[in-house]
């Protein structure tokens, strides 16, 4: 997700960052709720869908997800090697997210085709990743990393360089993360309540979706 890189090689019209204020970050134990999963988040409001690589029926929920959602545009999360680059491109990943990064992991996936947002949480990080022309990144472990506060410092020495803050944020802190001139979305799973899931409550899923989608609306700095 570079002006310079192959990254830039997609059928996205979009930047990954622009397509929703809130990019759900999903675990999926059991593939078969993937695309109902998937459905009711489009229907919220949220077509961008992170599945993340934790479990081993990740990458078949991404086939199904791509195969029979079609306005969904689902993405792999966790990415940490450049086996796993391949593997998700291959299952239909349109989009890859990092926890952190390394040389040889970003350049598999600027090879890859398909937009990425590695994971930074230091300004020495941001600085080496725009030297290798990455200007989109995930701030990872948001909270934890210095919030909203360490965002704020960023945005003046490094202006080029957009976040999606991930990590502890929920409904309460995601408006003051998306009233910052750096950050394009954020991520986060409270959309996604485990009893919801478990127990195929898509409905709820899609009304907390919706609540999701509509948070840049009111987004305030505080």
């Amino acid at each position: 997700m570079t002006d310079t890189s192959p990254a830039t090689s997609t059928s996205l019209s979009a930047s990954v960052l622009d397509l929703a204020p809130v990019l759900p970050v999903v675990v999926v134990s059991d593939p078969a709720r993937a695309v109902p999963l998937a459905r009711a988040l489009v229907a919220g409001g949220l077509p961008a869908i992170e599945v993340t690589l934790r479990t081993p029926g990740a990458l078949d929920a991404i086939r199904a997800i791509a195969a029979e959602v079609p306005e969904a545009v689902v993405g792999a999360g966790t990415v940490v090697s450049a086996a796993q680059v391949g593997e998700a491109v291959a299952a239909g990943a349109r989009f890859l997210v990092s926890p952190g990064w390394t040389e040889g992991l970003v350049r598999a996936m600027q090879a890859s085709g398909v937009p990425f947002l590695p994971g930074v949480s230091t300004a020495s990080e941001v600085v080496a990743l725009l030297e290798l022309g990455v200007r989109e990144m995930k701030f990872f472990p948001a909270q934890a990393a210095g919030g909203t506060a360490y965002l704020k410092a960023l945005a003046g020495p490094l202006p080029q360089a957009r976040f999606c803050p991930t990590g502890g944020i929920g409904p309460d802190s995601a408006p003051d993360y998306l009233a910052l001139p750096n950050v394009g979305c954020v991520g986060g799973s409270w959309m996604l309540p485990a009893e919801a899931v478990a127990g195929g409550d898509w409905a709820r899923v899609e009304a907390l979706a919706r609540d999701a989608a509509a948070l840049s609306a009111g987004a305030t700095c505080r």
